[in-house]
């Protein structure tokens, strides 16, 4: 059977919505002004068919309006770390719980050399939020460098209460992340707030990163003090700007400290340019006499 909802009014200007007091007191005596009739109006000739497909009209219609709402709940934690469960270890890709909805953690958004069993507990950060007609879609990922910076938020209380901001990240998942910080009071050491009490808030997002290693480094708004910073653990010994505009620098180093300037397979120089947006030409004190 259908129904029709009707308000009971004193005089009615739509029948579809409304109906008159003399009538709804018809079926039920205690009807009031403003009260809310069920008045059956099923068609003569509705019959299990056309019941049948109005069901189903009627389910679309609420799976589509959950599916809006999870959308929703899902688009306002976009950017953000959430926490959830691996249920199936297909292949290369991981399936992974979040709650009211499953998302795919591609190989390309794994970190390299990590593996899941069904049953973990998983980090991830949520990159992007898509509706599409099966449902949203969740895009998240252990590789990106926003989840760097969200693991550190929880760690930090001088991060989350806005006095030290992480400026930028440049990160090698699996391998290495450069971190640029900054305070906003001069009494606060960024590098400190990041790293923690006997190391213990750096160590805790290592450990979440599967071992990861992170160079924390102060962010500063003078090019040759922020290239130096990124460089570290090498010890530059000069640094000339080549181009301002173009943003290319030339970074002297002593002969014992080129190979720990451009790191392993150059991954120090890499990412010192990446974090600091610079070309960075490394030389070392010979190779400028010479």
């Amino acid at each position: 059977k259908v129904y029709a909802q009707k308000t009971v009014v004193e005089e009615v200007y739509n029948d579809l919505l409304e109906i008159s007091l003399e009538e709804a007191r018809k079926i039920n005596k205690k009807y009031q002004i403003g009260d809310i009739v069920d008045i059956e109006v099923t068609p003569k000739n509705f019959g299990r068919i056309a019941a049948q497909n109005a069901k189903q009209v009627v389910i679309q219609r609420i799976r589509e309006a959950e599916r809006n709402v999870i959308y929703e709940e899902f688009l306002a934690k976009e950017t953000e770390v959430v926490t959830g469960i691996v249920t199936r270890v297909d292949k290369k890709n991981v399936l992974i719980n979040l709650g009211r909805v499953e998302a795919i953690l591609g190989p390309s958004e794994q970190i390299p050399g990590e593996t899941f069993a069904p049953g973990d507990r998983v980090k991830v950060y949520i990159v992007e939020v898509k509706k599409t007609t099966k449902g949203p879609q969740i895009l998240i990922s252990r590789s990106h460098p926003g989840l760097v910076k969200r693991l550190f938020e929880l760690e930090s209380p001088e991060i989350q209460q806005g006095i030290v901001e992480i400026r930028s990240i440049a990160r090698e998942a699996g391998s290495r992340t450069k971190m640029a910080v900054f305070s906003r009071d001069e009494n606060v050491d960024p590098v400190g707030a990041c790293v923690g009490y006997k190391g213990a808030r750096v160590q805790a997002v290592v450990n979440e990163l599967k071992g990861e290693k992170i160079d924390i480094v102060k962010w500063s708004s003078k090019p040759q003090e922020f290239i130096m910073n990124a460089l570290s653990p090498a010890k530059a010994l000069s640094i000339e700007i080549l181009d301002e505009k173009e943003k290319v620098a030339r970074v002297i180093v002593p002969d014992y400290q080129l190979s720990l300037a451009i790191g392993k397979e150059g991954q120090n120089a890499r990412l010192a340019a990446k974090l600091t947006g610079w070309k960075i030409d490394i030389k070392s004190e010979s190779m400028v006499k010479s």
